[in-house]
């Protein structure tokens, strides 16, 4: 079977991210609403970025991933900019927040 992680481009220049095992029955429900909340109130909503994994873990594990990122770098992923998604990796102005503390 397999998994997907995806990105949809909201009204307002936002930027959804989720994961699923039927991409084309899953966008279809953002798009009529069928899914409440974040996407159901910023239609139209359009599929600007997916990828296929193995199990659902690793599908889970990239939109967690991604969900953290920049909108700069959301954007260079869906254009497949691998340079400027590497340089918005590289760029952090305050303490990792993957280590759970500050210093």
């Amino acid at each position: 079977m397999v998994f997907w992680a995806y990105m949809l481009h909201c009204r307002g220049g936002s930027f959804y991210t989720g994961h699923t095992d039927d991409l084309d029955t899953r966008i279809a429900q953002h798009k009529s609403r069928e899914i409440k909340g974040y996407t159901s109130e910023r239609l139209p909503v359009e599929l600007v970025w997916s990828q296929d994994f193995a199990s659902r873990q690793e599908a889970f594990e990239a939109e967690r991933q991604i969900k953290g990122w920049s909108w700069a770098k959301k954007l260079a992923l869906i254009r497949e900019d691998w340079n400027a998604v590497s340089l918005h990796a590289r760029k952090k102005d305050g303490p990792s927040t993957s280590s759970g503390r500050a210093e």
